[in-house]
């Protein structure tokens, strides 16, 4: 199905827009028709995609921004409604965590550390933007949890503080859902399985990836742009009615 078009007008935030899935959001939400503000911190990767996205035709710019401060994130903001006048998008696709630990080996500073990047930093961005939601009485708010925040899985490691911090994300999306509604704003989450991500290969090893895809009804793993296409969906139109909801995309791992 050709996207084109569906998100023409529109202006996007998306955080971590530098690799993995943010990367695959901003370039389909681009290809719709979008403007992307693509955040990251490392401002090398960011930049690669923000030229791929112009290469394409698509327009977008790289900001380089530690979405785990305040102040940083509203100078982002700022900059964004300067460049193109409003904000009618968030994805908020920071996140992640770089080992596997037990409870017992999990020091304070780590727990804070990876709460802050996955959770903190989605309260951060949607403080920001949601001023001018609300004023203009209308916008997305889509978050990338995990389904390491759904639950554990017998087949799959998990981490604590990572999935501790998707649940967070999960609750945030349906709390602001009805806080943000009356606005004609809508807040959805959109929760992968594991998927074929930089980061997942750097911290799975084959045997382990290999089990998931075995273990999972469709005996499959998820790409990026699976996530995306659900992103875009949401972002869309098309949803301009659906609320408060957490779609799992996942190849049926996240049957509960």
């Amino acid at each position: 199905m050709s996207q084109q078009g569906r998100l023409s007008g529109s202006v996007a935030i998306v955080t971590a827009a530098g690799q993995g899935l943010g990367e695959a959001i901003s370039k389909m939400l681009a290809a719709a028709g979008a403007s992307i503000a693509l955040v990251d911190i490392n401002q090398a990767e960011v930049e690669r995609v923000c030229a791929e996205i112009e290469a394409a035709g698509g327009n977008a710019a790289a900001m380089h921004t530690d979405v785990t401060k305040s102040d940083e994130v509203n100078k982002m903001v700022d900059a964004v409604v300067q460049r193109w006048g409003t904000v009618d998008i968030l994805v908020n696709a920071a996140g992640g965590f770089t080992k596997f630990a037990p409870i017992t080996e999990i020091a304070e500073d780590e727990w804070d550390r990876v709460i802050t990047l996955n959770l903190k930093s989605a309260f951060l961005c949607t403080k920001a933007v949601a001023k001018i939601m609300i004023e203009k009485r209308k916008g997305r708010i889509i978050s990338i949890a995990s389904g390491a925040g759904v639950g554990p899985r017998s087949h799959a490691p998990s981490y604590i503080p990572y999935g501790a911090a998707k649940a967070g994300l999960i609750g945030f999306g349906k709390l602001l859902a009805r806080d943000l509604g009356e606005y004609g704003i809508t807040v959805n989450t959109v929760t992968p399985g594991t998927t074929l991500t930089p980061r997942v290969r750097k911290v799975r090893d084959a045997a382990s990836i290999e089990k998931i895809k075995q273990q999972n009804p469709m005996r499959s793993l998820v790409e990026p742009e699976d996530t995306a296409e659900a992103v875009l969906f949401l972002a869309s139109g098309a949803a301009r009615y659906i609320t408060g909801v957490n779609l799992n995309v996942s190849a049926g791992n996240l049957i509960v």
